[in-house]
């Protein structure tokens, strides 16, 4: 079932933001100042996650030139995230990245969002199961400055995402809004 225009599912969480631990980590922070592109990625360490967060990195300024905010999510812990961040690139970490990483260690915000890689559900005997891989898909959510999803995508664990399509869709979006005129195929901003 799709977000798309419906409020973003709301969260209080821990995340890593410069280095720094923050507790009560929330979207409203952002509402009615930002567009906030949320990606969830499967895990800290993994071979594809750090191109993937070097990319929104090297992508910074693009981001911030259109008045949004980048902000990733794995269900790893704080833990987890703050070593990968102290790790420099060639050992396969995450030194330089500056954007804020929630924990999802509950795997609760993944699965508000539908991205969880597989389902919780009650076994014959009545206890708590699991089928399928319980980490994140690659999810990416775009939610403009009221709270809503306005873009969604979601590709299975090996598929890293284009920075270049997200910019695109956030282009476009920000086009529709301040002129009003709709985003054909193909549609780039001038």
């Amino acid at each position: 079932m799709t977000l798309v225009l419906k409020k973003a599912p709301s969260f209080n969480a821990t995340a890593v933001v410069k280095g720094e631990v923050v507790k009560d980590f929330t979207l409203e922070q952002f509402q009615g100042e930002k567009y906030v592109v949320l990606f969830f990625y499967p895990k800290d360490f993994s071979g594809v996650c750090p191109t993937e967060m070097w990319a929104f990195q090297e992508r910074s300024a693009d981001f911030e030139k259109r008045n949004a905010v980048v902000i990733g999510c794995s269900t790893d812990s704080e833990e987890s995230h703050k070593v990968w961040l102290s790790m420099p690139r060639e050992k396969n970490g995450i030194a330089d990245v500056h954007f804020p990483i929630i924990a999802d260690h509950a795997k609760t915000i993944a699965s508000n969002y539908g991205i969880l890689g597989g389902d919780f559900f009650y076994d014959e005997e009545g206890k708590l199961a699991f089928e399928g891989s319980p980490i994140a898909l690659r999810g990416t959510f775009i939610i403009n400055k009221a709270g809503v999803v306005m873009y969604e995508s979601i590709n299975f664990f090996t598929i890293a995402r284009d920075i270049d399509q997200i910019l695109r869709e956030l282009d476009a979006l920000q086009h529709f809004e301040q002129k009003g005129e709709v985003c054909l195929a193909n549609w780039k901003k001038q």
